[in-house]
């Protein structure tokens, strides 16, 4: 979606959708028409989501989302070539990373968008991701397909960002501005980090995660880090036929103050006092 909530993307590609299962790689109209919309992800001209300023909603682009699903059905698997090594797939790497930094090892397929300024050590980003300036993604880890990272985030290492491309109403993973995303944290399944959050090594985050604030007791939106909050995996007790056990959660330690910059020593003071780290 751009700004004023349409597709940038061509009416054509909702066309080729319809008929998809007739489609392949010898349909070279259908093939160009594609290859222009997956150019417009590429080029951060369009993108598969964006958050409404004024409503916080995520906006979905399903045309977005239909022309990556066709590429796979219409791009034919081609050999391509990276110094000595040799592969196989129906997409190439992205051949452009202007203002970039780029670490060898980093690995970002075409149709995904990385701003200048931003950071890839060897890490993976797929199509249809959207990773803004200056941001990091740190080694090892992975932006999944249609994901969409905000700017001065920190993706720590071995990070996990969930891709979704289907089901259609399924909605990406968005992860806001300042936030930082702590070393093997998994944030999946259109699940949601609020920009200048923090969120402690190793927590798992799924759109159906329960987020319960530690100082009041409160049950917050489910999959939704709040903004400018410090939080870490957690248990709550629940009963079954065969006992009582505890199931993940995810808890609000601490908020912090709105457009605050992380002072690295007194958020690892926080996740310190609670076994963990950033």
């Amino acid at each position: 979606m751009n700004e004023s909530g349409k597709s940038p993307l061509s009416p054509r590609i909702d066309e080729l959708w319809e008929r998809r299962s007739e489609l392949g790689p010898e349909d070279s109209a259908a093939r160009a028409e594609v290859v222009s919309a997956i150019d417009a992800l590429d080029a951060g001209t369009a993108r598969v989501a964006r958050v409404d300023a004024a409503t916080g909603a995520v906006e979905v682009d399903e045309r977005a989302k239909r022309a990556i699903l066709l590429a796979f059905r219409l791009l034919p698997m081609a050999t391509s070539q990276v110094g000595d090594f040799r592969y196989q797939d129906r997409l190439p790497l992205k051949t452009r990373l202007d203002g970039v930094r780029a670490l060898p090892g980093s690995i970002a397929r075409w149709g995904s968008y990385i701003a200048p300024g931003a950071v890839l050590m060897p890490s993976f980003v797929n199509i249809g991701a959207y990773v803004d300036s200056g941001t990091m993604v740190d080694t090892w880890a992975t932006v999944g397909s249609g994901a969409q990272i905000g700017k001065n985030v920190h993706l720590s290492g071995g990070a996990g960002i969930g891709g979704v491309l289907e089901p259609p109403e399924a909605v990406p993973v968005v992860v806001g501005d300042e936030a930082l995303v702590g070393s093997r944290c998994m944030v999946v399944g259109g699940a949601r980090v609020g920009a200048g959050a923090v969120l402690g090594a190793g927590a798992i985050l799924t759109r159906t995660t329960h987020v319960i604030d530690v100082e009041t007791g409160e049950e917050l939106p489910r999959g939704e880090v709040p903004p400018w909050s410090v939080c870490v995996a957690g248990t709550r007790p629940r009963k079954f036929p065969g006992g009582e056990f505890g199931m993940p959660c995810l808890l609000v330690l601490r908020r912090l103050p709105e457009g605050s910059r992380h002072d690295k020593a007194e958020l690892n003071e926080i996740l310190r006092d609670h076994g963990v780290d950033a």
